[in-house]
């Protein structure tokens, strides 16, 4: 996270670009659609100045029934240095990275409901910034002790709440799952967190932040819950709830991992209004996935130098 926040300063330069990763191929090798992941991790890699291939299974010979070998083993012939994966089936990346089939830096960029790790670790640093801007002082260094995060919605399906709830409690923060109860996983006595079904009460709080998970419904193959709408009226964001939170003068920043249902887990009001952290997130993104391929394949866990030569 602190190389991150070195990395952030690039991204206001006339020139965003460093030098950290010339002559290096960074592979996206992605089994799911993604939009802000794939262009994130594209983004940070050209900004290091490497060459990035970008693979999608639509239109692959994975379509013909290639297996997940097969086409890593044709991207090392290419001489990959890095392969970011986003698939499917949870624990393909460590399948891949372990399995001896390829020499290369494996990233996972989402594996099935498992964890999306850079997802958490962006997560975390809009979160290191919201405490500093609050605290006036830089990021670096900051930590997230005695920070109330609440995450709401789909938890049973979202890598991302898996991934968020054990970085965020390692940074010190206290972490509230908010959700139905058929929307939550077996076996959540043994998570570092809180869980609550009420959203207002967990609101009235004054939480930090409050995370809002996309609702999976490409996941989903029963009825988990009786109607959008009900759906809504408990557990979304709607704009009686940001009226709330301003009416009580709550620090609340309003975070998603995107994409965004609007009008289902948050309203336009919510998404858009100055609590909203949405588009830093993004940002922050970028710098992240900056840092974690400069730290896997430059060899050098120093700050790194910001130089353009």
């Amino acid at each position: 996270l602190d190389t991150a926040d070195q990395m952030a300063s690039v991204s206001s330069r006339s020139v965003k670009k460093l030098p950290a990763l010339r002559g290096r191929t960074v592979v996206n090798l992605f089994f799911e659609d993604s939009t802000r992941t794939r262009i994130s991790f594209e983004t940070a890699a050209k900004r290091l100045s490497a060459d990035v291939i970008n693979f999608s299974a639509k239109g692959s010979s994975v379509s013909k029934g290639e297996s997940l070998k097969d086409t890593a083993q044709t991207l090392m012939a290419m001489s990959a240095d890095a392969v970011v994966i986003r698939h499917g089936a949870s624990g393909a990346p460590q399948q891949l990275a372990s399995s001896g089939w390829i020499d290369a830096a494996v990233v996972n960029a989402g594996d099935g409901k498992h964890e999306h790790p850079t997802q958490a670790l962006l997560d975390a640093m809009t979160l290191r910034r919201v405490r500093a801007r609050r605290e006036d002082r830089p990021s670096t260094g900051m930590d997230l002790e005695g920070m109330h995060v609440v995450i709401v919605g789909d938890v049973l399906h979202s890598r991302v709440a898996r991934s968020n709830v054990w970085l965020l409690n390692t940074l010190g923060a206290r972490v509230t799952f908010v959700a139905p109860p058929t929307l939550l996983p077996v076996g959540m006595d043994h998570w570092p967190c809180e869980v609550s079904y009420d959203l207002d009460e967990v609101l009235a709080q004054r939480p930090d932040a409050v995370m809002m998970l996309r609702l999976q419904s490409e996941r989903m193959n029963a009825a988990f819950f009786p109607s959008e709408q009900e759906y809504t009226r408990a557990w979304g964001l709607t704009p009686e709830r940001v009226a709330a939170l301003d009416a009580m003068d709550a620090p609340t920043v309003i975070m998603h991992p995107g994409p965004m249902n609007r009008g289902l887990e948050i309203s336009s009001e919510a998404a858009d209004s100055p609590r909203s952290t949405v588009l830093a997130q993004v940002a922050n993104g970028v710098s992240v996935r900056m840092a974690v391929l400069f730290l896997l394949l430059s060899g050098d866990e120093s700050t790194p130098s910001l130089s353009d030569n």
